[in-house]
């Protein structure tokens, strides 16, 4: 008894109460605890219908009557038999020794049962990451000898296996042997086996457009190089995707999506327009491309537990039991399920009225157990080959997930309802438990493309290698962030958070550190196809791979190798010939040992090209202008005066010079850039804990507590030749210290605002918060992984509201002033309100007036208490912009706010021998503001390059696109497939982006 009290996990899922809901489904009482429902099971010869009665005594004898006569009699515990009815009848059902009711029996529906056989691959969670992905190249071994073990069964009862997450077989098919790989590949073909599209479950809103579309191209190579078709995906326990997956999945080929939501008690879709959104659905981007929607979440059966809820992993009896049962509910009731499942929380008292499925094809997905990382099984198979041979109706069939779509795609045809926009994940507030590698990934995510433009400008394509920093990147935006119990180190299984957390964080650290590699080799590869500029101590391009045009900060290190440090030095912009002036942060060999020595020069650029250069000389000169120290709490530059509150560290005021106007709510709840500090009342370290916690009605008694920083102190404030600095030390709850620096760049139209803490590590449950009051109305558009939204955008039905997983930028716009906000490193963002972060989540300030413009940046929390991690300590750094301009597109501001650090200028040295680089120079240029060269990369179709290009525009847009040299092009999916020519004249060619659309343009140059 000892043993089994222990074995109970506080919080797991558990599926009896669930099942009682199944057995007692469409059931009315005869008389005690007897009851009797009509349920849609059918046997043939001749066409008969069930009736099951539960409750009766074991040994009793239960009958049923058409009028005075008998139609069938059993023991209790077995169904009875009635002539199936097309039309309402009534019968007589009697119970020996407990007494009879009338009974009416209604027609049934006539199912087909899709049984979709796979593994839910969490690449950590139920163990360390290896031992996942090893297991699962044994599942993939398993599935070939189960298939083989089949082969002579019933077609609808052999085994198949649709492989949820493609890396496996990557990995399987690199380490299996010849005969091996040609029996998975003929499984393939023949429909036994499918590979769905997706290399492993993502939190889609962590990446960039370039790394979504990047994550297909293994499945891609797949289908090319073996002839496995990929036609479908399957995303899985993430509650949302980002609008441009659909595209995504569109550009590999992909045309069906099964999506399976585990709403773990931290979503509630059904309060934001859930009910609304049917299954299946066509799923529509701004491109105009769409994919067929399968879902189930946590009110059809846990997500993609619902087949083994059902008893299909377990035994025919089991099936028998349930199934029927579960396929009335469908039929009848809004949802099968409620509080009875894991993670109907916050949605106690909703009053549905979701219609029941109307259709008579279904999809369920089944696991060889009952966990995640499950593997295959013969039981599913036995269970359909023993339930058709005993049942007419519902027909089962194992089947692969795109034999469902086909299959239900012909069926429902053009009743399929459809919906557009962004589907926002519920789980995206966990992105904010891992802030600083989050931070580091984002940052790699620039700088991979960029190291790509580069080694292609170079001629020195780095393929394998930048797709090996997408690989990273993208397992580490795969949605297992930690162990089920992530605050213990143990090595194995559950308990396995330390190692699984320094794995998963090594691909953001790794990935930064191999694409700033990239990067800095990239620059150095082109620069060396330069000599300096005659009479030039050194020269440099100073790439712009933004895109627009723009003036900006660049810097350059001139080594003391190349220049001693006592030499005083000038920087000439080639293209005028004037000085520019500078200043100088020298590294000594005395002072620092362990770093190069030099000079890093700093300056302001003025009018670099996008996706091209301006060339600047390093000559003999008069040195750098004299640095000052300013007094106060104040700084200014042409466009913007910045005032900093003395006592709380905040910005008092952002005052545009140009249009007369200032850009802070001054009567706002926070301060601009206020650091705000939140405590939970939840326990830590109990697992799955905060799914089962709810604020009912506003209630903010898990509140426990708010601070603010305080006791500001001024560290510096000076003038250099590239503008105003003012940094600012607080004290701040939850953090050793926190230092906030503001800066004014000379001639740019942008506030930079950066903030670095050192978060004390703390299990207690909190959050920090960046506030950013502006004095406007409700921002208009925000930037979204392959799309925009805000405004009258649309989303899925059922998608997040309290919070918004945003990619850099929100614009603000009144009819007179644009404003934006940028943000580098953290994603997570709230408009108007701190929402407590459970559900319902309701709002905990509700500000009167309204502050529509105030934007907080959910900086950092640790809530959860499963798969993320429990603290996080250390330095971070969080980077923010703000700009504004008056009559500015929203849109065109954003970009231009976020490419300070989204695009920071590349400094390329010229080291080679021969000409010099000219003044400057544009590698590849489009005309139209909203449409951006994301890269420029090799081709993988056998072409000289591709131009990768990027659209924010709301329509589809015809651009010029304008390469040198270009003399063929072809423009198809971020893939390079379905290549179409396009007309060239002098290197220019015209192409259409569709409206928040990624394509690739394929180029042939001429010959020199």
């Amino acid at each position: 008894m000892t043993s089994r009290l222990l074995r109970a996990s506080l919080g797991s899922p558990g599926y009896d109460d669930m099942r009682a809901t199944l057995r007692a489904a469409g059931a009315t009482a005869v008389a005690g605890d007897v009851r009797v429902a009509c349920l849609p099971l059918f046997r043939a010869d001749p066409s008969r219908q069930a009736v099951r009665v539960t409750g009766a005594p074991e040994g009793a004898t239960v009958s049923v009557r058409d009028g005075d006569t008998l139609v069938d009699r059993a023991a209790a515990g077995t169904d009875l038999w009635v002539p199936e009815v097309d039309a309402p009848r009534t019968f007589t059902v009697a119970v020996e020794g407990i007494g009879e009711a009338e009974l009416v029996v209604t027609p049934q529906r006539k199912w087909t049962v899709h049984v979709v056989h796979h593994s839910h691959l969490d690449i950590g969670y139920t163990d360390r990451q290896g031992v996942v992905l090893r297991n699962h190249l044994e599942y993939l071994d398993s599935a070939l000898d189960l298939a083989a073990a089949t082969d002579d069964w019933p077609d609808e009862a052999r085994f198949r296996w649709t492989v949820e997450s493609a890396l496996p077989v990557r990995r399987w098919l690199d380490s299996r042997d010849a005969a091996a790989v040609d029996r998975f590949v003929g499984l393939a073909r023949a429909g036994r086996v499918e590979v769905t599209a997706m290399p492993f479950q993502l939190h889609t809103e962590a990446c960039s457009v370039e790394e979504l579309h990047r994550m297909l191209r293994f499945t891609d190579d797949l289908r090319e190089r073996h002839g496995i078709p990929v036609t479908s995906a399957m995303h899985t326990d993430v509650p949302g995707a980002v609008v441009g997956f659909v595209d995504a999945l569109a550009a590999g080929g992909v045309r069906y999506l099964s999506a399976a939501h585990n709403w773990a008690g931290r979503s509630v879709p059904f309060l934001t327009g859930g009910q609304d959104l049917g299954r299946p659905f066509w799923w529509r981007s701004p491109a105009g491309e769409r994919v067929l929607v399968w879902f189930t979440d946590t009110a059809h059966g846990m997500a993609y537990m619902e087949g083994n809820v059902v008893g299909l992993a377990e035994s025919f009896a089991a099936a028998s039991s349930l199934l029927p049962g579960y396929l009335w509910s469908l039929a009848h009731r809004p949802v099968p399920y409620r509080k009875e499942a894991f993670g109907w929380s916050g949605l106690d008292g909703v009053e549905l009225h979701k219609p029941p499925y109307p259709h008579d094809v279904l999809h369920l997905r089944v696991q060889g157990g009952n966990a995640d990382n499950a593997g295959p099984s013969i039981v599913p198979p036995s269970v359909v080959r023993e339930w058709n041979a005993t049942y007419a109706w519902p027909k089962l069939r194992m089947s692969t997930n795109s034999a469902f779509f086909e299959d239900a795609e012909e069926r429902i045809g053009d009743a399929i309802p459809e919906h557009s926009g962004d589907w926002t994940d519920w789980w995206a507030d966990g992105l904010g438990s891992g802030a600083r590698p989050l931070g580091y990934a984002r940052r790699a995510q620039h700088a991979v493309r960029h190291a790509e433009t580069l080694h292609t400008l170079a001629g020195t394509p780095a393929t394998s290698e930048v797709d090996a920093v997408y690989d990273k990147l993208g397992l580490f935006d795969e949605h297992t962030w930690g162990a089920a119990n992530p605050w213990h180190d143990h090595e194995d299984g559950f308990d396995s958070g330390g190692l699984q957390w320094a794995r998963k964080c090594e691909m953001a650290y790794s990935g930064a550190d191999d694409a700033e590699d990239l990067r800095h080799a990239g620059a150095h590869r082109l620069g060396a196809r330069f000599a300096a500029a005659g009479g030039a101590l050194a020269s440099y391009l100073v790439a712009n791979l933004g895109p627009a045009d723009r003036t900006d900060l660049a810097e350059v290190f001139l080594p003391a190798s190349v220049v001693p440090l006592d030499q005083q030095v000038s920087i000439v912009d080639a293209r005028t010939g004037s000085a520019v002036p500078h200043h100088e942060e020298a590294v000594r060999s005395e002072d620092w040992p362990t770093r190069p020595a030099g000079r890093r020069l700093s300056f302001v650029l003025a009018g670099v090209p996008a996706v091209g250069h301006a060339r600047v000389d390093v000559v003999a000169g008069t040195g750098p202008a004299v640095a000052e120290e300013l007094d106060g709490w104040q700084i200014e530059n042409e466009y913007y005066r910045v005032s900093v509150d003395p006592r709380e560290g905040t910005l008092t005021s952002v005052f545009d010079k140009r249009a007369g106007r200032e850009l802070v709510n001054a009567a706002a709840y926070a301060g601009m850039n206020q650091y705000v500090h939140e405590r939970y009342s939840t326990a830590p370290h109990v697992n799955h804990l905060s799914g089962h916690v709810e604020a009912p009605h506003g209630d903010l008694a898990l509140l426990a507590g708010r601070s603010i920083g305080r006791r500001a102190s001024l560290v510096r404030a000076t003038r250099t030749a590239v503008g105003e600095t003012l940094e600012v030390e607080l004290d701040a709850d939850g953090a050793r210290w926190l230092r906030t620096t503001v800066t004014l760049t000379a001639g740019v139209a942008r506030v930079d605002v950066t903030n670095r803490l050192y978060k004390e590590g703390a299990p207690a449950k909190e959050s920090v918060f960046f506030a950013f009051p502006f004095a406007m109305p409700a921002p208009v558009a925000w930037e979204l992984t392959g799309g925009v939204g805000g405004g009258d955008a649309p989303t899925v039905p059922g998608a997040a509201h309290h919070m918004t997983p945003i990619r850099h930028w929100v614009a603000f716009d009144d009819g007179e002033v644009t404003a934006a906000w940028a943000t580098l490193h953290a994603p997570l963002v709230m408009f108007g309100d701190i929402y407590l972060p459970y559900a319902p989540f309701p709002p905990t300030i509700a500000p009167e007036p309204a502050e529509p413009g105030t934007v907080y940046s959910w900086a950092m929390n640790n809530i959860w208490d499963t798969n993320f991690p429990a603290q996080q300590q250390g330095e971070t750094t969080f980077r923010y912009a703000i700009g504004s301009a008056a009559g500015a597109s929203p849109r065109e501001l954003g970009q231009a706010v976020a490419a300070g650090f989204t695009d920071a200028f590349v400094a390329v040295p010229s080291t080679g021998t021969g000409a010099a680089a000219p003044p400057d120079g544009r590698w590849a240029t489009v005309d139209h503001p909203l449409v951006r060269v994301a890269a420029i990369g090799p081709s993988r179709r056998g072409h000289d390059l591709v131009v990768y290009l990027a659209s924010a525009a709301g329509d589809p847009a015809a651009v010029s696109l304008t390469v040198p040299g270009m003399r063929a092009a072809f423009v198809g999916t971020s893939l390079e497939r379905s290549l179409a020519p396009l007309s060239v004249s002098d290197g220019t060619a015209t192409v259409t982006v569709p409206a928040g659309g990624f394509v690739a343009v394929a180029i042939d140059r001429a010959r020199s």
